[in-house]
């Protein structure tokens, strides 16, 4: 066995801020098209010694392969103590060096905890009022849940109309 699966394995049986962060400051969700692989990851932030804010902790779930966990139990690691700056700065690679070298196959699981990250980190264009309506609590005085996958899909079209279904029919 070679010392990355060992690695690998390691932090798949022993993950390191696995789950929801109920107290989260920022959200950031990224899916793989080529994999199916999806992660969510949370983000929470506190002011440091010397007056910077900083990420004080993150957390994550992913429906993954064993590498996507691993990068992203090692990645929430890493950010603890990081500015965004110094966060965003980060990239697929810095995320999984505790691992060692992932090959070439493995290298979008470490792409999906950067992505993940950014979307958490980086300024979000402004969301469709149609969907908004759809994600924002009845009641004011109800703080918001945490959002869902289901909440990080858009509409197709501009009009904010619902998403578009094409069956196909059963080749012959």
């Amino acid at each position: 066995m070679s010392d990355l699966q060992k690695r690998i394995e390691d932090a798949v049986a022993h993950p390191r801020n696995l789950g929801e962060m109920t107290d989260a400051d920022s959200v950031g969700t990224a899916g793989s098209a080529g994999c199916g692989d999806m992660l969510r990851m949370w983000v929470k932030f506190k002011e440091d010694s010397s007056g910077r804010k900083v990420i004080d902790r993150a957390t994550f779930q992913t429906f993954g392969c064993e590498t996507a966990i691993a990068v992203a139990s090692v990645a929430t690691e890493l950010l603890s103590g990081k500015t965004v700056e110094e966060a965003l700065s980060m990239s697929g690679g810095d995320l999984s060096a505790p691992l060692g070298a992932l090959p070439p196959m493995k290298i979008h699981c470490a792409q999906l905890v950067e992505s993940a990250l950014r979307s958490a980190l980086e300024p979000q264009p402004a969301m469709p009022e149609a969907v908004a309506a759809l994600v924002k609590p009845a009641d004011a005085a109800h703080s918001a849940p945490s959002p869902t996958l289901r909440d990080s899909f858009q509409p197709r079209d501009s009009s904010g109309g619902k998403p578009q279904i094409i069956f196909k029919k059963p080749s012959a």
